[in-house]
Order: structure tokens, then C-alpha cells, then sequence
């Protein structure tokens, strides 16, 4: 095993290490109003292999939008070819789905429409195929079923009017022409992709599908219809099954429905405005909704675009379409799903990711107001290594181990993912947050502290804004971010009791200038 992957300094960058002194040492940079805008990165199109790294990329070019925008949706195509056919073997009895849940936010006028149906356009030209392929399966099922039920209609008219003992073997002869009828079932018509569903039809959609099915929209309607549109309540089972891969069982008196490892996929592309939403859905955080999206809030290039964009290269976009299609017809026939191992190396790799996440969700680390998100990231990374694994190996994806190299790509597609959601819930919850934030800088700023412990902190503050120290927790996790405070971590002293409160060292322009 080598340690290459492990020293890769650019690989860890969205992950640094924790070290009680190191905030210490750092110099500071000039904090960020709450006003402007993050500073967060451009997709990493260089971690696709190339076929879908040149596709998406001159996609983007063509369409004039950033390139978030088709990595993220290209990431939820390979998701709808694999979703439900393939799994990654972690370790021990830990093993992780392939379908994800991506959601990019762009301001209207940004051609998302184009770009959706240029990246779908092959999943929907598998999807016919399939169905062509299924046609004769469809048609002699059907026609058994019609003939089985026809012989059992006139197994009973005959049984009805008949006497004496030749009426109770003709009885139990239609009742046995009966449950041949009834036993006998018709293949569903194939199908990878659905519209905007309630969540009833989507369960019912998975469930003739052999378990997945998949939502790709440049809206954001299914935001409405989960936070219930159509029922009157939220009703999020299904996608939160969906997305675990958690049996989803419906026994209602009009249908009786079984998914024993339901795969749904989401690709959406929304508003900004339709974030804020989905943290108002009722349940959504407090269930894991939230959390199981991986979120894009790439900067909008309206304004600055070119007029005359070079087009997608017809041997780029010929590849694309291809490989999307054969990936697609090549796993739909695995009933029984795919096992994806790591090597060794590759699980080095994320060994090292869980090792640097694990104290950020500590109280006070840079993930501990949104661990919901934050604990699922480590799988999201094997997940989507499963996925570049498979686009990379089209035809022998089961047959060869996940290397390093596509693992190291998946923990690069991880912190940027990490970024763009530490932006998105700061967005989620900017209204109240950001009001009680202005709050504690005033409170900074008054007492000059250059450090100050949490305790010490929350005793100065008006209890109308803070009424517990839970509710200072998110705050200063939003300042932090902002980089107006540093938290630090003390040391354990011994192995018992509660782990030590964490200090804040505070920004030197709040300790002698206004900010």
C-alpha cells in the first residue's frame, strides 16, 4: 500500500486537519461580510474520466453555464444507469447504493433546460431500447394471462352448471384455472425515468421497476409535491428509503407494495429561492431530507457570456451518448446487484477522509451544525467512486477493483460538495441565523476579547437571542465560516467525563476596529 495517496496535500485541501494549535499560528484573512459571496469552488470536471470529463465540459462551454451545472447532472446520469444494478463493498457488512441526490441552484435565465436534455438525452434512448427489448416478454405474458384467464371463466360457467359429483371436480377445477390466472404476472414496461410524481406513484414506479427509478428536472416541483402539494402533510418515505436503500413496504387496502432495496435518483436544478423552501419543509432537517442531497451553488454567468460559443464537437458528444447508453443496457439486467470491491489503496484513501471528518462534527468543528449532511459524506465518496469506477470500466466495472486514483477523485468530488453545502445551509437558515450572528459580533466587539470560552460567551449574551448554548453552537459556526472566530478544540485530560468546551479566538479587527 503506498502512502502517496494519504500525503497529497491539493487532495486534502477542503479537509484539513484539526490541531488544537494550529488556528493559533494561522494568520488571519479579512473576514467576509454576510453580504458578499462565498468564496467556494468551480466543479472538478478533471475528476471524470474522459469521455464524460469532455462532454460535460463542452456542454458548458456550448450552453454558456457553469460547468456545476452539468458535472452535477452528469453525476445523477451515471446515477440512473446504475442505481439499484450496482453496490460498493466498503468493508465488513458496510456497503453503499449508487444512487445519489444532486440539486444545483442557478437564477433563472441560465439554460438549465438545455443542458438537462442534452445530458438526458441518452438515458431516454436506452430507455427505448429497453423497452424494444422487453416487447416480447410483455406480449407473451399478456397473452398467457388473457388465454389463462379466458380457460378459467369457462372452467367456472361450465362448473355452474353442472350436477352431482361432476360439479365438484369441475369446481375445484376452476378454482385451480383461477389461481394460475390470478398467479400469473405481466412484465412492466421498462422505464429509467420519471416526472414529477407524488410520492405515492414514485413508490409504485419503483416497485415495477425492480426497485429504482429516477427524477431528473431542471425545477424544483418535487420540492412542493414532498412538503405536500397534493396531500396536505409531508411525505418524505419514500425518499428517504430511496435514498438509504431502506425496505419500503405499502399496505394499504387499494395497493400492497414491496421494495426490499428501493434505488431512487434525483437530479434537480433550482432557484436559490427554492432551498430556502426546502428548509421549511416540515421534518426535513430533523428526518434527514436535508441531508441526503448533494447541493451545487455555482456562480450564474449571466452578464459575461459569450455570444459565440464554440459547440460540443460531434465526436464528443457521439462518446457521450454511447458510453451513457451501453453503461445503461449493460447493468439493467443485474437483478441481483453488482458488488463493487475497493482495493486496499482505495480504501486507504477513504479510511484518511473519515479519519479528517470524524472531529469536524465534534461541537464547535466546521461541520457540527450540519452533521445530518455531514455523516453521510463518507459514503456519498464511495458512492461516487462506484460510479466513476463503472464510467471508467463500461463493460468489466464487477470484474475490477476501485482503484486509488478514482477514490482520490471521489474525496476531490467530496470537498467541493462539502463547500457548496456548508453555503447552502448557511443560506437555509441566513435569515435567522444571520440576525443573531450581527448580535454576537456586537458582543465581540464590545468586550475586545482576543479569546474567550464558550462559557464565558454565553453568559454575555441576551438570552431573547441565545436561550440555551445549543443555539449559540450554529451562530458561531456561521462566523466562523465568515472568518470572524476561530474554534478551538482543547485537548482531552484524561479518557472519562465530557470532552472540553471549545474557545474561540476572535478576529483582531473585532478587538480595535468596527467591521
Amino acid at each position: 500500500m503506498t502512502a502517496q495517496p494519504l500525503e497529497d496535500s491539493e487532495l486534502w485541501a477542503a479537509f484539513p486537519p484539526v490541531d488544537p494549535q494550529a488556528p493559533e499560528q494561522a494568520p488571519w484573512e479579512d473576514p467576509i461580510p454576510f453580504k458578499g459571496r462565498r468564496d467556494i469552488p468551480d466543479f472538478p470536471v478533471d475528476t471524470f474520466p474522459g469521455w464524460l470529463r469532455d462532454f460535460t465540459a463542452a456542454l458548458a462551454e456550448e450552453t454558456q453555464t457553469p460547468v456545476d451545472l452539468a458535472g452535477c447532472v452528469a453525476l445523477a446520469v451515471l446515477s440512473t444507469a446504475a442505481g439499484g444494478r450496482a453496490v460498493v463493498h466498503v468493508r465488513g457488512r458496510w456497503r453503499e447504493p449508487t444512487n445519489l441526490y444532486t440539486v444545483c441552484a442557478l437564477p433563472p435565465g441560465n439554460r438549465k433546460s438545455a443542458v438537462f436534455a442534452a445530458m438526458t438525452d441518452p438515458l431516454y434512448d436506452a430507455e427505448k431500447e429497453l423497452k424494444q427489448r422487453a416487447l416480447p416478454a410483455i406480449v407473451e405474458a399478456s397473452l398467457t394471462a388473457k388465454l389463462a384467464k379466458d380457460a378459467a371463466e369457462q372452467a367456472t360457467a361450465k362448473a355452474s352448471k353442472a350436477s352431482g359429483d361432476k360439479r365438484d371436480a369441475l369446481i375445484a377445477e376452476a378454482v385451480g384455472l383461477a389461481q394460475t390466472a390470478e398467479d400469473l404476472t405481466i412484465p412492466a414496461e421498462p422505464q429509467l425515468l420519471a416526472d414529477d410524481a407524488t410520492p405515492e406513484t414514485i413508490t409504485s414506479r419503483m416497485a415495477e421497476q425492480g426497485g429504482r427509478i429516477a427524477i431528473m428536472s431542471a425545477e424544483g416541483e418535487i420540492f412542493d409535491i414532498i412538503a405536500g402539494r397534493y396531500s396536505g402533510a409531508p411525505n418524505m418515505g419514500p425518499f428517504l428509503a430511496g435514498h438509504a436503500g431502506d425496505r419500503l413496504r405499502v399496505d394499504r387496502q387499494t395497493r400492497k407494495e414491496y421494495i426490499d432495496h428501493p434505488a431512487l435518483t434525483m437530479g434537480l436544478s433550482v432557484q436559490p429561492t427554492v432551498l430556502d423552501g426546502m428548509a421549511k419543509i416540515k421534518g426535513a432537517k430533523g428526518r434527514g431530507l436535508l441531508g441526503r442531497f448533494l447541493y451545487s451553488m455555482p456562480q450564474s454567468l449571466l452578464g459575461q457570456r459569450k455570444i459565440l460559443p464554440d459547440p460540443v464537437p460531434d465526436q464528443v458528444a457521439a462518446a457521450y451518448a454511447g458510453n451513457v447508453i451501453a453503461l445503461t443496457l449493460a447493468l439493467a439486467d443485474w437483478t441481483d446487484p453488482a458488488v463493487l470491491q475497493l482495493s486496499p489503496e482505495a480504501d486507504a484513501v477513504l479510511v484518511a477522509l473519515q479519519e479528517r471528518l470524524e472531529p469536524k462534527f465534534a461541537p464547535g468543528g466546521s461541520l457540527g451544525h450540519m452533521t445530518d449532511w455531514g455523516g453521510k459524506l463518507a459514503g456519498a465518496a464511495a458512492r461516487i467512486a462506484g460510479l466513476l469506477h463503472l464510467a471508467q470500466h463500461l463493460d468489466r466495472g464487477h470484474a475490477t477493483p476501485v482503484a486509488a486514483d478514482t477514490m482520490r477523485a471521489a474525496v476531490t468530488l467530496a470537498g467541493y460538495f462539502t463547500a457548496h453545502a456548508v453555503a447552502v445551509f448557511a443560506r437555509m437558515g441566513a435569515t435567522a441565523s444571520e440576525e443573531r450572528a450581527v448580535a454576537l459580533l456586537d458582543v465581540l466587539k464590545a468586550n475586545r476579547w482576543p479569546e474567550v470560552s464558550r462559557r464565558d460567551l454565553f453568559t454575555k449574551l441576551n438570552r431573547s437571542d441565545f436561550p440555551t448554548v445549543a443555539d449559540l453552537e450554529p451562530v458561531v459556526a456561521l462566523l466562523e465560516d465568515h472568518g470572524y472566530l476561530r474554534i478551538v478544540q482543547p485537548e482531552r485530560t484524561g479518557t472519562r467525563g465530557r470532552p472540553p468546551a471549545p474557545r474561540y479566538l476572535i478576529h483582531p479587527q473585532l478587538t480595535h476596529a468596527d467591521v
